[in-house]
């Protein structure tokens, strides 16, 4: 096996190799930097690469193999971590001049459980100030590119993990979502990202422990090696308060030999919410004929999402401010502009607008609830618009429509986020430019298995979910 085969090689594949011997985890470990140091350079995947301390973790992993040690399920396989997330003697800068230099003393919860599950972890990879923004840039490191066409962007927030991932960069990333940011760069990019219900994967530190809105999960290029990933990160901790107990063991039940029949889907659309570029429309709509297949009935419905618009901008405009009010002051000036923006109009709330909201959210909830009573997912467009010029913060317009705030573009996958339902993107398909378009799963309450399921089950369908972009 060649270095690059070994660095497209699934996770849930490597991790068997390793475990009969077949390649030692610094073999990988090896492959993984030396393309990461090959391929890199031209994209801005990773901010920081650990090579050392990844070398130094692979031999002992090596040794633990050789002595015949008891394994964890990602033993010599190796992860990206986004640069929002603490990682012990590794750089983490958040993408922002504030912490440019800032090497934490710990690791975050999620860096834990990789670790003790045996992975190797690389590196950091890149994302906007902050993770506010879905396009991959910051005063730090400047901008990810997309690896399909460099002069586009990969999406964000975790847009340097979607790109490790496509490039083969290491065959597991791990991302965090508000809005979209593992779902619109796993698009953009051709992998699969999956926000799951928050809770399920415990995060701490979190400056706002009980906070629903922003989830850590898994991105990988397969939605098995999605669920192996998930089953080493999710579960309870008292350090998250709204982490709960899961049988992890669901998560890679749900994708061997996935039967998806009788399944009961409706296509969304645009939900209603936002104009869907022609083509990405028409791509995605095309994709639910591969249920119909698998014998599942596909209906045209969603549920009403009225109001999702203002929920979303006094939401993130009240987040924002506890977050990073306390840095306008000094940092104003080297702090991203729509990010200061948001921060700005977050200040600007009353007690009313938040309450307003939050009595608008729980309605959206129950319409939803009651929705996901007659059928099993929902499925949609997981951007609105293919990938753009990396230059552009976001589009200004779609199908000729005006965009009248930046963040609209994006309310597709914010829709499920309000709601805090599960929602996967999967490859399905390419635009006449060759770029990829994903197909967002939604599934009901807490079903992050069954969302699980119904995507591999449409990947196991997907010849052309596969395909990797070209070497550059």
């Amino acid at each position: 096996m060649t270095d690059t085969d070994l660095c497209f090689t699934p996770a849930t594949e490597l991790a068997a190799l390793i475990r009969r011997h077949k390649v030692s985890p610094l073999e990988v470990t090896r492959a993984a930097l030396a393309r990461i140091e090959k391929v890199n350079p031209s994209l801005n995947a990773y901010c920081t690469v650990a090579a050392e301390q990844a070398l130094a973790d692979a031999k002992r992993a090596t040794g633990a193999l050789k002595r015949g040690a008891r394994l964890g399920p990602l033993h010599g396989v190796p992860v990206s971590i986004k640069d929002l997330t603490l990682t012990r003697g590794i750089r983490t800068t958040e993408g922002s001049k504030i912490f440019e230099h800032r090497v934490p003393a710990e690791d975050a919860l999620v860096v834990e459980r990789l670790k003790a599950a045996g992975a190797i972890v690389l590196g950091k990879t890149n994302t906007p100030e902050f993770g506010a923004g879905a396009n991959t840039f910051n005063a730090v490191f400047g901008p990810t590119r997309n690896p399909w066409n460099p002069a586009l962007t990969c999406g964000g927030s975790s847009g340097g993990a979607a790109v490790a991932l496509a490039t083969g960069l290491g065959p597991l990333a791990q991302g965090s979502d508000l809005g979209g940011s593992l779902r619109i760069p796993a698009a953009f990019c051709g992998v699969v990202g999956f926000r799951t219900t928050p809770g399920l994967v415990p995060v701490w530190p979190a400056m706002l422990a009980w906070d629903p809105w922003s989830v850590q999960g898994p991105m990988a290029r397969t939605v098995a090696d999605t669920a192996l990933m998930l089953s080493a990160i999710a579960g309870p901790d008292p350090r998250a308060p709204l982490s709960y107990a899961v049988d992890t063991r669901a998560f890679t039940r749900a994708v061997r030999a996935p039967g998806i029949k009788g399944l009961r889907v409706a296509w969304g659309g645009s939900l209603g919410i936002t104009p869907v570029d022609d083509e990405v429309l028409r791509i995605c709509h095309a994709a639910t004929a591969v249920f119909r297949r698998l014998g599942v009935r596909v209906d045209e419905a969603h549920p009403d999402f009225d109001g999702l618009h203002e929920i979303v901008n006094v939401s993130r405009g009240a987040s924002m401010v506890a977050r990073h009010a306390d840095k306008l002051g000094p940092w104003r000036g080297v702090m991203q502009e729509n990010l200061v923006k948001n921060i700005e109009y977050g200040l600007t709330l009353t007690p009313t607008d938040i309450g307003r909201a939050e009595r608008i959210r729980t309605a959206l909830w129950h319409r939803v609830r009651e929705f996901y009573d007659r059928y099993d997912l929902l499925v949609t467009p997981t951007t609105a618009v293919p990938p753009f010029p990396v230059e552009i913060v976001s589009p200004t317009e779609i199908n000729g429509k005006p965009m009248t705030h930046y963040i609209e573009w994006v309310l597709l996958t914010y829709a499920f986020t309000v709601v805090g339902l599960p929602a996967i993107s999967v490859p399905c398909g390419f635009t006449r430019a060759g770029l990829p378009v994903g197909l967002q799963l939604a599934g009901g309450w807490r079903d992050d298995a069954g969302v699980l399921r119904a995507a591999a089950a449409f990947e196991a369908a997907q010849p052309w979910a596969h395909r990797w972009p070209p070497e550059r």
